[in-house]
């Protein structure tokens, strides 16, 4: 017997993340009600078993579970709250759960219309890229109550790999942003070092090897260093969405009253990333960035 025999979840938005997560949940033996704005993905995933609707509310009316794998927070406020949204048809007792990365307070906000709706609500912001969702190997942040969590566990299984329930409504959000602080300023890092060892005459690509294993390893040199290394910037999460992701950090910091002074300057690069167009490429270009910089430092030192 599959994991999910005799599951019916709903799932809204097929994306980059999020089509790989559905097809995840079709494998475990779930039914999934599926919308998404585009409609290529959905005729795409119809012939593996996926059941089409035409708007967030009957996805609601068919499913006692939904699923929100979103890009942004105005996205998820318009899916569950504006015309033919979740909320209006919420069946009694549902269970909403926001995988993607929301700004906190309104992850609040959300939460607690849901309830009024008589549904209970789990924010559930996830790790580990495209590649993670593909190989079912994802990091879960979960915040809710423990009855919510507890209902929602056998699909974070078959989804991720380290789950954790970091607290109450919101947590999650808070440790995924706290991950996007880490994640934002490491890419930082290793796209400077390996760009001051290429300067310096020395192959990046054994620079890497011989960090990797030491104190400075990290997901991030591994995997994104090599990225850097063959020039390959096919997004498995994309610059514009990491970018997002920081921008909400310093506005949550501000209302907590403190400031993050090496996360604004790490956010000005990816401004400036997206100013030059690349910010549908992977974050790790920002190796790019600091290249370019680096040639116009070059060229400006030759012209002086």
């Amino acid at each position: 017997m599959a994991a999910l025999d005799g599951w019916t979840i709903g799932f809204i938005g097929l994306g980059l993340m999020g089509r790989p997560m559905t097809e995840n949940l079709l494998a475990a033996g779930a039914t999934v009600v599926g919308y998404n704005r585009s409609q290529v993905v959905i005729k795409e995933l119809s012939a593996s078993g996926l059941r089409p609707t035409r708007s967030p509310s009957e996805v609601a009316k068919a499913a006692d579970t939904v699923i929100l794998m979103l890009p942004d927070t105005d996205t998820v406020q318009q899916i569950l709250l504006g015309e033919q949204g979740v909320v209006g048809d919420l069946q009694a007792d549902a269970l909403v759960i926001d995988m993607g990365t929301t700004a906190i307070m309104a992850t609040r906000r959300f939460a607690s219309t849901v309830a009024d709706a008589d549904g209970h609500y789990v924010d559930a912001p996830v790790s580990g890229g495209a590649v993670g969702a593909r190989d079912a190997t994802l990091s879960i942040m979960v915040g809710g109550s423990p009855e919510a969590f507890d209902r929602a566990e056998p699909i974070f299984k078959v989804l991720g790999r380290n789950i954790s329930h970091v607290g109450d409504v919101s947590a999650g959000q808070v440790a995924k942003t706290v991950n996007q602080v880490i994640v934002g300023l490491t890419i930082g890092a290793v796209s400077e070092a390996l760009v001051l060892a290429e300067t310096a005459g020395v192959d990046p690509a054994k620079v890497r090897d011989a960090l990797i294993g030491g104190f400075a390893t990290s997901r991030i040199l591994e995997l994104h260093g090599k990225r850097m290394i063959d020039d390959n910037f096919e997004p498995g999460g994309r610059a514009k969405t990491q970018r997002k992701d920081m921008f909400e950090a310093t506005e949550f910091a501000s209302t907590l009253g403190i400031e993050l002074p090496a996360l604004n300057l790490n956010l000005e690069l990816y401004d400036k990333l997206l100013d030059r167009g690349w910010g549908d490429l992977d974050h790790s270009a920002l190796y790019k960035l600091i290249k370019d910089l680096q040639k116009s430092c070059s060229t400006n030192s030759t012209t002086a």
